[in-house]
């Protein structure tokens, strides 16, 4: 194959091209024209042109010809294939001024430098090669990044006076931000991100004179830090135990209090960013301290937590340092109160804005991630600030699919979390919660009635907790049959079938489609709270005597209803069963499938109706009559308590307390 070297030899082009005099066109053009033959005199050192006397026609193109006329007139056609030799200078004017041989030299070479083996201009054309994001991507870009940090702060001091010297190093250093996102698509690359120290100087940005770049930074970290990033829980962890030591918490605070939500619309993006960025750090995803290691030695038990006495299967929350971390700010915690409460000064704007919302998810999530959490939020009022919020709902409902219904579910998310501890359920008695519930439940608002019935029931439950959570329990029981509540519970619960059904046409529909949606819930509940009544309220006592007066007035009609509602769990997990089938996958899923259907509801019913056969015997004959209208007896509520009794662990909170309630309850169910 000839060398370049060779073609080039034998293409004639000069080591150095000389750039040549330009020549007025229309002296050139002159000269063609008055010529006699069209063409220069070369024979002399100096140019002279003949003119004909007789010539008359003026200077420029041809007059058109006669009619008859077949003469060739106006400008000669361009030559057909290669120029001639004799081709005048100027023709370089009309092309590239290379020969075709050494057009085709440029093209291979040209070729070459594009990277191509082959040569020509197609291989030139060819678009680049897709960018390959590994460590050493990384390396330029965080390289890129931090030499941009530099010139912008290096700027700002030499020119602090003057922002029109460094506001381009900002717009060039906001490019460079927001090129880290492309990072959340590759989360294999965190640890090197951490390693290489720029996860520090992005937090710093937090710190920034201008918001702008402060608001980047954190869309960045949020993006990072999504739950929807693909990555390990070990990538995942060093990435934000490096947040935190670079005092990601503190920085977000700060710039939540110097954002202005109703001057600016960009600093109320930053807020929703902040915020989420608190979201994402509480999540269970992934633990950062030892903690997580024992959990993982448990097993499955440690993972999965015990299903909440109101029949939903809950996952236990992962212990983390950042979700401990973020509950432990009190400046983070003041300002989600203060925000849930702050409606905004704008005209035209709603009273729950999304921000507001959010925030009030924010305080759910949190609550629900950490019992520290929740006795911190409980030492700064956030029960009684929520329990004045939820208030307003005893005289309307939020409009549906609003901000504001999510809203409303949200602060009645994080009381229910709330009252789960002994400090949470004091604080609802003292601000007056139970009598809230009772209005909210007389209200009968249907957005309000099964969240203010969820938070009583839980407020009136033990739970996992210990004997100061079951001390603070029975004073919420005591609480709502000293404030009449035994009045509107019953109420509630004798709402069975046929309570909508003097209703006709669609409206019956509708109640019936209503009923079947919240009544399950709101039966669930309703049960919890009684069970939690029969254990809790002393024996002789003037409350507890009360509530079995209601269970016996009208010829035990609640008991009745008690029945029917057993009978309806049966049924479903009766069903759930036959779904499942005989020796198909382990007990655990069966289980699991048994639950989700009821079981833990209808054992609920089986306590309460062991306690009244202990308790009163009208109760207890009552119940065995209609136990034998379905072929079944006293014992088989002791099987039962007995299945719920083996179900529980010894040794959690109130564990053995429990087993030992229901091992004497099974003794009055013998014979």
């Amino acid at each position: 194959m000839t060398s370049i070297d060779e073609l080039f030899k034998k293409s004639g082009i000069p080591s150095k091209r000389k750039l040549e005099p330009l020549r007025d066109p229309n002296e050139i053009y002159k000269a063609v024209r008055l010529s006699g033959n069209g063409s220069h005199n070369r024979n002399g050192n100096e140019r002279h042109v003949q003119i004909d006397e007789n010539d008359q026609d003026e200077a420029g193109p041809a007059r058109p010809p006669a009619d008859g006329d077949d003469g060739d007139y106006g400008p000669a056609a361009p030559p057909e294939g290669d120029d001639e030799p004799g081709d005048d200078d100027e023709g370089r004017f009309f092309g590239s001024g290379m020969s075709r041989t050494e057009a085709t030299i440029m093209d291979y070479v040209e070729g070459q430098d594009a990277g191509g083996g082959s040569g020509g201009k197609e291989v030139a054309e060819q678009p680049p090669p897709p960018e390959t994001y590994d460590a050493a991507w990384l390396r330029r870009t965080v390289l890129s990044f931090e030499r941009r940090i530099n010139r912008n702060a290096e700027l700002r001091a030499r020119y602090e006076a003057e922002p029109a010297k460094f506001i381009a190093s900002e717009a060039e250093l906001d490019v460079e931000i927001k090129a880290l996102s492309i990072l959340g698509e590759h989360p294999e690359l965190y640890p090197e991100f951490v390693r290489l120290g720029s996860v520090a100087s992005l937090v710093g940005l937090l710190a920034h004179e201008n918001t702008d770049i402060a608001i980047s930074a954190i869309e960045i970290i949020g993006e990072l830090t999504d739950e929807d990033v693909d990555a390990t829980d070990e990538q995942w962890n060093a990435l934000v135990a490096d947040l935190l030591d670079a005092d990601l918490i503190g920085l977000l605070v700060s710039n939540l209090d110097r954002l202005g939500e109703d001057a600016d619309e960009a600093d109320r993006t930053g807020v929703y960013y902040a915020m989420g960025i608190v979201e994402n750090l509480s999540s269970t995803r992934g633990g950062l301290g030892e903690e997580d290691e024992d959990e993982d030695e448990e097993g499955e038990e440690g993972e999965v937590g015990e299903v909440e006495k109101d029949g939903e299967t809950a996952t236990k929350s992962k212990r983390t340092r950042a979700a401990a971390a973020l509950g432990a700010h009190e400046g983070l915690v003041r300002w989600l109160l203060k925000r849930v409460q702050r409606v905004s000064s704008k005209a035209g704007v709603p009273a729950v804005t999304q921000n507001r919302q959010y925030a009030a998810e924010v305080l759910a999530i949190l609550a629900q991630a950490e019992p520290e959490n929740r006795q911190r939020l409980v030492a700064q009022d956030a029960v009684d600030t929520l329990l004045q919020l939820v208030a307003a709902y005893r005289r309307r409902d939020p409009e549906k699919g609003s901000d504001e219904e999510e809203y409303m579910e949200n602060l009645f998310e994080a009381l229910t979390c709330l009252v789960d501890d002994a400090g949470g359920k004091q604080k609802f008695v003292d601000a007056e919660g139970v009598e809230l519930c009772l209005l909210l439940f007389a209200a009968g608002h249907k957005k309000s009635l099964t969240p203010a019935l969820r938070l009583l029931d839980h407020a009136a439950g033990v739970g996992d907790g210990d004997g100061a959570t079951a001390e603070a329990a029975a004073d919420v029981c005591r609480r709502i049959i000293d404030a009449g509540g035994l009045k509107a519970i019953f109420t509630l619960f004798m709402r069975g079938e046929g309570h909508h059904s003097k209703k006709h046409g669609k409206n019956r529909k509708k109640a019936l489609a209503e009923q079947t949606l919240h009544g399950g819930l709101t039966a669930e509940h309703l049960v919890n709270i009684f069970a939690s009544m029969l254990r809790l309220l002393a024996a002789e006592s003037a409350e507890r005597i009360r509530l079995l007066a209601k269970f016996v007035e009208k010829d035990y009609a609640k008991v009745e209803r008690l029945l029917s509602l057993r009978q309806e769990y049966s049924d479903r997990v009766t069903a759930a069963e036959q779904r499942f089938g005989d020796g198909n996958g382990d007990e655990a899923e069966r289980l699991a499938q048994r639950l989700d259907a009821g079981l833990f509801t209808r054992q609920t019913i089986d306590v309460i109706l062991a306690w009244l056969v202990a308790e009163d015997d009208g109760a207890q004959r009552k119940i065995c009559v209609l136990l034998a209208d379905r072929d079944e007896t006293l014992a088989t509520l002791r099987l039962s308590l007995q299945e719920r009794r083996d179900g529980i662990d010894p040794d959690v909170a109130d564990g053995r307390d429990t087993q030992e309630m229901l091992t004497t309850l099974m003794g009055f169910l013998e014979g």
